[in-house]
């Protein structure tokens, strides 16, 4: 009767009735949430299943329309992962998903995580998940000390050893579901929580500070440049970025790498480049970004040395990474075109 009401889940009454989790929902939803909210995962779920409503349709779709779609979620390498799992299971097993740890592991993109999480809450075998909310709730549980990541490995081993034969893949989603809306990071609500009785960091005291977390560096910052030129007939000049590496395979504006060096590249054609006086900053997971802006007003037959004029009928901003969206709200004031 707590259980969260998610779009991707089948919830435990109505799996007792005999309704069955889609294994195309569960797989779809565990690659969206991997270091992101429900609440900002929501809204990706359902706009990728009205357009793409099984695995077959996804893994027959265009890779820029799904990097398009995926445009926001961040950490782009997990969009490329989804077609390329998409396309074996199509190709390899007729459509339908492995029902074994074992054989979703062997499938592109699918770590030890999303293997245990799809065989449990959609085969429900019996498979030990351990997220971040799990581990909280096995640190606090057992009164663990060691922090993470080290306590990883004895935390798993703790929640190993709770996963039951019955209904693995209920058990799984309640301890996630526990974690998220009880056992939270901070002030966690032991007073209604179910396992308050035998946990051991509520009898300590303890229960707020822990799981503990060894110091993480400070991250370093990078600098780069980004030459946002628009044509006049309202073309504007992007190019795609690499396959392998950040943003692999997105659309962006042509510009230097990015370094904690000063950059220096030459400018992708030639215009009169100028400062709008702006500047992005944006934060990735290993280090924050400054990127300085150029634009330009280029003519009509401007022969770009990098990337490719898309026309001002097929240019959506909404199709840009998020720092290249930054980017474009920044300086698109500073620039022409009809």
């Amino acid at each position: 009767m707590h259980a969260r009401d998610l779009p991707w889940r089948v919830g435990p009454a109505v799996r007792a009735a005999g309704v069955q989790p889609d294994p195309y929902a569960v797989w779809l939803s565990e690659v969206m949430l991997q270091q992101t909210t429900v609440a900002a995962v929501r809204d990706y779920f359902h706009r990728f299943t009205a357009r793409w409503p099984d695995v077959g349709a996804l893994a027959a779709a265009e890779d820029a329309a799904v990097m398009g779609e995926w445009a926001g979620l961040g950490y782009y390498a997990r969009a490329r992962n989804l077609l390329k799992c998409a396309r074996a299971v199509a190709r390899d097993h007729g459509g339908r998903f492995p029902d074994s740890r074992e054989g979703l592991l062997a499938l592109p993109g699918i770590g030890p995580y999303t293997a245990a999480a799809i065989a449990a809450i959609a085969f429900d075998r019996a498979e030990t998940v351990v997220d971040g909310n799990v581990e909280r709730v096995m640190a606090r549980l057992f009164a663990v000390q060691t922090p993470l990541p080290t306590a990883k490995p004895e935390l798993t081993a703790l929640a190993a050893r709770l996963t039951p034969t019955r209904r693995p893949g209920d058990h799984a989603q309640a301890v996630m579901d526990l974690g998220a809306t009880i056992c939270t990071p901070k002030r966690p609500a032991c007073g209604i929580c179910p396992l308050r009785a035998p946990c051991a960091a509520r009898a300590q005291g303890i229960a707020a500070d822990l799981p503990r977390k060894l110091a993480k560096p400070p991250k370093p910052t990078r600098l780069g440049i980004a030459y946002i030129g628009r044509r006049t007939d309202g073309a504007w000049l992007l190019e795609r970025r690499p396959e392998s590496g950040l943003l692999g395979g997105m659309l962006g504006w042509p510009g230097t790498d990015w370094a904690e060096t000063d950059p220096v590249c030459a400018p992708p054609a030639d215009a009169d480049w100028r400062d709008p006086g702006a500047e992005v900053r944006h934060t990735f997971t290993h280090f924050h970004l400054r990127l300085a802006l150029r634009v330009a007003d280029l003519p009509a037959d401007c022969a770009p040395r990098r990337g490719a004029f898309v026309a001002r009928h097929d240019f959506r901003p909404s199709d840009l990474p998020t720092v290249m969206r930054k980017a474009f709200d920044l300086a698109r004031g500073s620039v022409g075109g009809d």
